[in-house]
Parts: C-alpha cells; sequence; structure tokens
C-alpha cells in the first residue's frame, strides 16, 4: 500500500495544477490549428505537442533528471540546443539550401522592403519600456516584430532567456496567422488601383551572379554584424552548397533530412519550455500582446515604404505596395499572402516571384538586426 500511495503522489493526476490543465489546452489549441486550418503545421503541430510534454507535472526524483532544467535529462540536452544557438543556425542551413536569391539580385532596391519592414522591432522595443521591461529583455521582445523564428530563438537566448518561452511561442503563434493579421492591413493601407499595379518581370539571373551572391553577402552582413555570423554563415553557406551545383548531396541534406530534423527538435523543445509555473504570468500576457502590435507594425512598415518609393518611381517600374507586406520574414507564408491578395483585385496580377524579395531580404534584416541589438547591448 505504501508503494501504490508513493505511486499515486508521483503521478501527474496528483500533481497537476489549473495552470497545467490550461497549457495542455493551449497545445491542444496548435495542435488543432495545424491540422484543421494548416497553420504552419510544420511548426504548430511540434510545438504544441512540446506544450502538452512540457506541462505534463513531473516530481523532481532524487537522482533521477526528468525535467527541462535538470542537468543530464534528455529534455534539457534538446534545450540546450536553443540556449547555445544550434538549433536556429541548422534551421537556416536548411533555409538557405532552398531559397532562390534571383529576384532579390534581379532587383536589389527591393531589399529596402524588408529593412522598413523591421519598423516593429524598434518601435515594440519602446512598447516594451514603456510596459516596465529592462532594456535586454525589450531588446528581446522587439525581435518578434521580425517575424522570424530562429532569429527570436538566438537573440531571447542572448538577452533574455527567462522569457525565450515566451518570446518564441508569441512569434512563433503570429506566424502561423499570418494569413488572418495581415490581408485587413494590406487592404486597409492601399487602394484598389495599387493593389492591381503589375511589376515589370524580373530579369534572368546567371549562374555566376548566384554563386557570388552568398559569399559577397557573408562579408558585407558579417562586417555589418559580426555577433549574426552564426546565423548569417549557415543561410550563406546553404544557399552557397544549392548555387554552385557541385555540393548536390549536400544542399539535398541541409534542405530536407537534416532541416526536417531540426524542425522538429526545435518545434518540440520550444513547447516544452512553457511550464505552466514560469509561462503563466502577467510578462507572457504583455509580450503576447507587444507581438501581435509588433507584426501589423512591421506589416504597414514595409507596406508604406513601398508606397513612399513609388512617389520616384517611373510609372513602368512603380512598385505593387502589396509585397512591402511581405517583408515581414515569415518564408514563405507572407509571400503567399501576397500572392492571394494580388489575385484578388487581379487574377492575372501574379507577385509571388516579386514577393520573394523582401520576403528573403526581411529573413535576412532580422538576423543582422538581432547581430546589431546583440553587438549594441552587449
Amino acid at each position: 500500500m505504501d508503494g501504490i500511495l508513493r505511486f499515486l503522489a508521483h503521478s501527474g493526476f496528483a500533481n497537476a495544477t489549473p495552470g497545467h490543465l490550461l497549457m495542455i489546452l493551449v497545445g491542444l489549441l496548435f495542435i488543432y490549428m495545424a491540422i484543421r486550418y494548416e497553420y504552419e503545421p510544420l511548426l504548430l503541430i511540434p510545438i504544441g505537442f512540446g506544450i502538452l510534454i512540457g506541462n505534463t507535472p513531473l516530481i523532481e526524483h532524487a537522482g533521477i533528471a526528468l525535467g527541462l532544467h535538470e542537468e543530464g535529462s534528455i529534455l534539457h540536452f534538446l534545450y540546450l540546443g536553443l540556449l547555445n544557438g544550434i538549433f536556429p543556425s541548422l534551421v537556416f542551413l536548411g533555409i538557405g539550401a532552398m531559397t532562390d536569391f534571383s529576384t532579390l539580385i534581379a532587383n536589389p532596391k527591393l531589399i529596402l522592403l524588408g529593412a522598413a519592414a523591421q519598423l516593429g522591432i524598434f518601435m515594440t522595443y519602446i512598447g516594451a519600456i514603456t510596459l516596465g521591461f529592462n532594456n535586454l529583455e525589450s531588446a528581446a521582445i522587439g525581435i518578434i516584430g521580425a517575424a522570424n523564428g530562429p532569429s527570436a530563438i538566438f537573440l531571447a537566448s542572448k538577452l533574455a532567456p527567462h522569457l525565450m518561452a515566451s518570446i518564441v511561442i508569441a512569434v512563433y503563434f503570429y506566424m502561423a496567422l499570418i494569413p488572418v493579421i495581415q490581408p485587413p492591413i494590406m487592404r486597409l493601407l492601399t487602394t484598389k488601383e495599387e493593389r492591381m499595379i503589375k511589376m515589370t518581370p524580373p530579369r534572368a539571373v546567371s549562374k555566376y551572379e548566384k554563386v557570388l551572391f552568398p559569399i559577397v553577402a557573408l562579408l558585407i552582413t558579417g562586417f555589418i554584424a559580426p555577433a549574426s555570423l552564426s546565423l548569417l554563415g549557415m543561410l550563406f553557406l546553404g544557399n552557397l552548397l544549392k548555387e554552385s551545383m557541385v555540393t548536390k548531396r549536400l544542399a539535398d541534406t541541409a534542405k530536407n533530412g537534416l532541416h526536417d530534423i531540426v524542425t522538429i527538435l526545435l518545434g518540440v523543445t520550444v513547447g516544452a519550455t512553457t511550464q505552466a509555473t514560469t509561462f503563466l504570468t502577467a510578462q507572457s500576457l504583455y509580450i503576447f500582446v507587444l507581438g501581435a502590435v509588433a507584426f501589423m507594425l512591421s506589416t504597414a512598415g514595409g507596406i508604406l515604404f513601398a508606397k513612399f518609393m513609388n512617389i520616384f518611381l517611373a510609372k513602368e517600374n512603380k512598385i505593387n505596395p502589396l509585397i512591402g507586406a511581405a517583408g515581414v520574414s515569415a518564408m514563405p507564408e507572407s509571400a503567399n499572402v501576397v500572392q492571394r491578395e494580388g489575385l484578388k483585385a487581379d487574377p492575372n496580377n501574379h507577385l509571388i516571384m516579386h514577393a520573394m524579395a523582401p520576403n528573403v531580404s526581411g529573413m535576412i534584416g532580422a538576423a543582422i538586426a538581432a547581430g546589431i541589438i546583440i553587438g549594441f547591448l552587449r
């Protein structure tokens, strides 16, 4: 009987709190959204399942390491992949191996839209300071505006690891809701005539340019923000593996098997960091509110800057302002949203190729912003 009582006392049923049950419902919601609406299923299903793992109550056993923060446990080893920036760097390697920078190379002025879409970072930083977060915490929260999960993990692990769960969950949650958040803002800030603008098809880009781009881009961005090298170095390495055409096996591994494995481990580990005892706080609520504002401001920043650029461009070179929304870096979902909105205004107006330029530049911009923030604050 004593053994049975000890077993029951150490079970999850005996130690569950209302907070644990609430977070389990959140995890189930993530899984439901991924399956029912196909909102970023490759991310939300691992994260949602990780939330279930992280909120199954555990009791610390003498000599038996089980929890995320107990040294020696399997979950702790995975957590170190987040804290040390291993998972974000490997994700960037896979993204680089599957990304085509041709549109950006053909029309480099569109990189400005990716930069303008980082507006949410700085405005969210100010908002976080106003709400009482300290300087490092506010900078980590601000990166939510970049809509880039690996960059958010990287920066939060360096500046505010105690807030990483809230920041990263907010980023991935709002990334999944891009098809819901962005369209109303895009329609509000543009006229139908602007949404119907047909852009000049991008020029053909040579193999020489494609091979040269990741090398030059690495050197430029590395000298601007050396702290971002672990992200951008892997991004441009992956792209060089793809474009060189002599390392096809490595490129295929980086963008398929390796990327999929890291995505699973990253998602589950991020979800497991959301234990109710540390996640359900007023700070988490503030971060989620700031995250929503950050996404909206970043979307607006890209669109409005595209309209500003049109003032100085000839009629035949006008930019469809919708593609500015793709600068938030949620790749490729934000570019797909641009495509759908463009087709609604004109069924013959395909914007996906043009939108990929600010989309990939926004991803680069997010990593640069993270590196600059670390260099400035640390």
